[in-house]
């Protein structure tokens, strides 16, 4: 873990410029039952967060099961609209930020729960899913995964689901894809492609992180790669090995393309994942070679860190401000449509 607050010393320009910035978080696991909920939104807020996109549903449930948490998490949030405000356009969050509150947006983390049904992509994008990445680690009937042995690239079905999130204004997200299928994804999309949350390949290899020439091609589309906070894709959670993730990717393609996905869980929650992950081998291999470790993660506290190590390195303002969460606000934008 990287060094506390106390530890870290954040310069006053690196305090005022993240106070001052719209600061997003582009992925946030909801799982009410392990913790994992708006009890923990005060310390994003605390952390200068603005807006957080959760992931109430996705590949562990069916459309009935999708529905009903997608019904309880928007309750958990409009039933606090002192606090939040349930995102539906890039001027909600805005307007959040503008009145001092959390902006609070729904993606999907797998699409089992669309059961091959091309009309609830319309469905869920009217109750709030602003992004979903299709495909969870496994081969399903939309592409390929990538903890997979064979990556077979998006089917014909999957391309009438890229076509059809393209038409609703619902972001498509290459996280978890395998590689050919994040590819295909990007050339066939009429929209741009984001990675919300992962590491990079070249920095710790592991399946699940994104190589230079994804990175490349999702730039290419106007997309956006967002950073995880796991320390299993990391190598480690300090801010300073976040940060290296993070320049690889303006290095390599500009900092208008990386952004902030964090997918972070306290204790209770990687409790949950630990046994989560000893449960489904398939889905989450290699074990056995360490993939999982260190089961940490980056934590929202750091984030000041983080902008203050940016200007250390010398990132311009404007830079930082994108990197924190202008990028994803200029994707959202490009992308989501009023919902008609």
């Amino acid at each position: 873990m990287g060094g506390s607050m106390a530890e870290w010393a954040v310069s006053p320009q690196a305090a005022a410029l993240h106070d001052d910035a719209l600061v997003c978080d582009m992925v946030f696991v909801w799982e009410p039952d392990h913790g994992n909920d708006s009890r923990l939104f005060p310390r994003w807020r605390a952390a200068g967060v603005d807006f957080v996109s959760v992931h109430p549903a996705g590949d562990r449930h069916n459309i009935g099961e999708a529905m009903r948490r997608i019904a309880r998490c928007r309750r958990q949030i409009l039933s606090r609209p002192d606090r939040y405000v349930l995102v539906n356009t890039v001027d909600d969050i805005l307007t959040a930020k503008r009145d001092g509150k959390l902006a609070v947006g729904l993606h999907l983390e797998g699409f089992r729960c669309l059961e091959r049904d091309l009309n609830l992509i319309e469905t869920y994008y009217k109750l709030g899913v602003r992004f979903v990445h299709p495909i969870f680690n496994l081969v399903n009937s939309i592409g390929g995964g990538s903890a997979d042995r064979i990556d077979i690239g998006l089917t014909q079905f999957g391309i009438k689901v890229v076509h059809e999130m393209n038409r609703v204004g619902m972001l498509v997200d290459a996280a978890h894809a395998g590689y050919r299928t994040t590819l295909e994804m990007m050339e066939v999309s009429r929209a741009p492609v984001i990675f919300s949350h992962l590491g990079c390949h070249s920095i710790r290899e592991h399946f699940r992180n994104v190589r230079d020439n994804q990175i490349q091609a999702c730039a290419a589309v106007g997309g956006v790669i967002g950073i995880t906070s796991a320390g299993f894709y990391l190598g480690d959670t300090s801010t300073e090995t976040y940060f290296r993730h993070l320049d690889h990717v303006a290095q390599l393609v500009g900092p208008q393309h990386v952004g902030i996905g964090l997918d972070n869980l306290d204790k209770p929650g990687l409790e949950f994942l630990r046994r989560f992950i000893d449960a489904r081998p398939d889905e989450w291999p290699g074990k056995e070679q360490g993939l999982w470790e260190p089961l940490a993660c980056f934590e929202i506290e750091q984030l000041p860190e983080l902008t203050d190590l940016m200007l250390q390195r010398g990132y311009a303002d404007d830079d930082v401000r994108g990197i924190l969460g202008g990028n994803w606000l200029r994707v959202c934008s490009e992308v989501w449509k009023e919902p008609r």
